[in-house]
């Protein structure tokens, strides 16, 4: 690690702690503000692939998995109104899911970064934003995982309704998925501007240098 590799652990530390946080906000029926930054975290894994490599694009995506797993432990000591604000299934899901995606997202981005350039942060954000939304809803809500934590009282999130409160019946934890599934995608489009600004800008500096 080095000096110029310090924006991006800064700014994978600030994203998870503010999603960790957030998360506890309700943003209409299915989603939480945390659905609006936790995505963002793929735009600094992407940017420090693109600019330093798989390698430093890794250290970052383990500093926000270490800084995941403190908040979670922080979460799990702090009572709210239907027990702890982390189960020990969220904090299973979280921190699986986090690094699974991340990695996946490292790994795919470096397989595409010689195509054309926005190719590697679609594809890597699309792939590891879905089973980033996978992993963490199945572990942390659905019934048929219970046994992860039998103790964790999960009936509400099993609960049958329309999805989305329109679709097919399904259990309430898959209408929370795949509304934060779409966020995701949306996200993913919306970042390849800023990702697209900052790597052309970051380029013409050392071209000028």
């Amino acid at each position: 690690m080095t000096r110029a590799h310090l924006p991006g652990i800064i700014a994978m530390a600030a994203i998870v702690v503010a999603s960790n946080i957030l998360v506890q906000f309700l943003f209409g029926n299915w989603l939480t503000w945390g659905a609006f930054t936790y995505p963002l975290a793929f735009l600094v894994t992407d940017l420090m692939n693109r600019i330093y490599g798989a390698g430093p694009a890794r250290t970052v995506v383990f500093t926000g998995f270490l800084v995941g797993v403190f908040c979670s432990l922080i979460g799990t000591q702090i009572m709210g109104e239907f027990g702890p604000l982390v189960t020990f299934r969220i904090a299973i899901g979280s921190g699986l899911a986090f690094l699974t995606a991340q990695l996946l997202d490292v790994g795919i981005f470096s397989a595409l970064r010689d195509r054309v350039w926005w190719l590697a942060p679609l594809f890597s954000t699309l792939i590891g934003s879905t089973v980033d939304t996978a992993l963490f809803f199945s572990i942390a809500f659905s019934d048929a995982l219970s046994f992860v934590d039998p103790a964790t009282d999960v009936a509400w999130a099993n609960e049958v309704l329309p999805l989305l409160g329109v679709g097919p019946m399904a259990p309430l934890w898959m209408s929370l998925a795949v509304a934060d599934w779409m966020v995701k995608l949306s996200l993913a489009l919306i970042a390849l501007i800023p990702f697209r600004l900052i790597v052309g800008r970051l380029e013409t500096n050392r071209t000028l240098a």
